[in-house]
């Protein structure tokens, strides 16, 4: 059969540019590619890249889904429907709220594709595809396949990502994993290794949820790591300062920057989605992770319980006064299937359910401390402000170490992301992830 692989184009959030839809390759459609069983042809489309054909023949469809592509990818089905071409969807989305995906579809996959992609492919050739595939139960990190690598360096800014597990252990109420079907596993070191041979870089990023989800198990990959000569950043919580020695292995072994989610730096914001973070060791915290040579990517998030109009501002200047290097700024969004969502629907908060604007840059539901309107321009604002020239400049490390990669990020690709996408349409984005690589890191 001849398989066609689809990530949905996704929504752009306003401070987004080509840089962001075009960040690295789908790693969800490169495992499905490692799955397909031999004898069918499974080519890979990103429409964030490069447009569908309709009518190139294929046999069968596989299409990943987040939440706010949902619409885009139910337009997708709707059109290889026409050409009698089955349309199997799967992902986060697809996962959490599987009772919303159903009806759109041909088949759905809900929770981890490797037990039944290969059954998938048969059940389709021999014209029988159930409406739903699922076998979950028991699944372990050692089942976890590796993404089928290569060929794909030149479309996106960065190919060496890599997984060390799937999911989380925590359960806040606004994320993801407070879903049913969702699974804390951790793969077994020796194959994260071999993703990172295979990759064949010293550069790697670590896509985990939550890299530091079992601190024990962090400790023996970085210790397995040690000696590699690598450059790396993942994405941890505030529960990292609990772990010193961690963090010095985390350093010693080539950490440059970490993901944060800090979220809010009030407490009953947090106490509102159930985020165990305290306010008051964020400081500390900040100290641990700067005085190791780590740059920090704060997340926070807007609109929850107990924010008010003057939240931006208190906000802005604890992260300038940080130091703090890069932000993700969200607006709150109630995920379907997600604790967050069952609680605001309950309440009758929801106001907008057009899931194209489920993308963490727009208010669709009733805030409790401000206006939608007032949400949405902090929001801009937060942005606008924290990347102006001035605290660029306030905010400038002071490790020598650390500038290069500052002024990249900060300058390149925010301040001036949309030049620097426009110079991708001559020089390829993976060629200038390298060269940003090499002047940053010296890789």
């Amino acid at each position: 059969m001849n398989i066609l692989l689809i990530q949905p184009k996704m929504n752009k959030r306003p401070m987004d540019t080509d840089l962001k839809t075009r960040m690295s390759p789908p790693l969800a459609l490169l495992t499905l590619l490692s799955l397909t069983p031999e004898g069918h042809e499974a080519t890979i489309i990103n429409e964030n890249v490069e447009e569908i054909d309709y009518d190139c023949g294929a046999d069968l469809v596989g299409v990943t889904i987040t939440l706010d592509v949902m619409p885009r990818a139910c337009r997708i089905a709707d059109e290889f429907l026409k050409r009698g071409v089955p349309v199997v969807a799967g992902g986060i989305h697809v996962s959490c709220c599987p009772e919303g995906c159903l009806s759109h579809f041909a088949a759905i996959c809900i929770g981890p594709a490797e037990r039944v992609w290969a059954r998938i492919v048969r059940d389709a050739q021999a014209g029988c595809l159930r409406r739903e595939y699922c076998d979950m139960e028991g699944f372990s990190g050692d089942e976890i396949a590796s993404p089928a690598y290569g060929g794909e360096q030149k479309k996106y800014l960065y190919t060496n990502v890599v997984s060390t597990s799937r999911g989380c252990p925590n359960r806040c109420s606004f994320c993801y994993n407070s879903c049913k079907n969702r699974l804390y596993i951790r793969r077994p070191i020796s194959n994260v290794i071999g993703d990172i041979k295979a990759l064949g870089t010293r550069h790697v990023l670590f896509i985990d949820d939550n890299f530091i989800g079992s601190p024990e198990y962090t400790q023996e990959l970085l210790r397995e790591l040690n000696g590699m000569d690598l450059v790396w950043s993942a994405a941890v919580t505030t529960r990292i300062l609990d772990y010193p020695a961690l963090l010095d292995l985390m350093a010693k072994t080539g950490c440059k920057s970490l993901f944060i989610g800090f979220e809010s730096i009030n407490m009953a914001s947090l106490e509102s989605v159930n985020k165990d973070n305290r306010v008051s060791r964020y400081e500390a915290l900040i100290d641990a992770v700067h005085g190791r040579g780590i740059m920090i990517n704060a997340s926070m998030v807007f609109g929850l319980d107990g924010d008010d109009r003057d939240t931006f501002k208190r906000t802005l200047d604890w992260l300038v006064e940080m130091r703090v290097e890069t932000l993700t700024s969200h607006i709150l969004t109630p995920y379907p299937g997600t604790e967050l969502h069952r609680s605001m629907e309950a309440s009758g908060k929801i106001v907008e359910r057009d899931l194209e604007k489920y993308n963490t840059s727009n208010v669709v539901f009733k805030p409790s401390g401000m206006t939608a309107e007032e949400l949405e321009e902090g929001y801009l604002w937060m942005y606008r402000q924290f990347y102006s020239f001035r605290n660029i400049f306030r905010r400038f490390p002071r490790s020598r170490a650390q500038r290069k990669s500052y002024l990249l990020f900060n300058l390149f690709y925010r301040k001036f992301g949309r030049f620097t996408s426009a110079i991708a349409r001559i020089v390829p984005l993976g060629m200038l992830g390298k060269l940003a690589a090499k002047i940053a890191y010296k890789v």
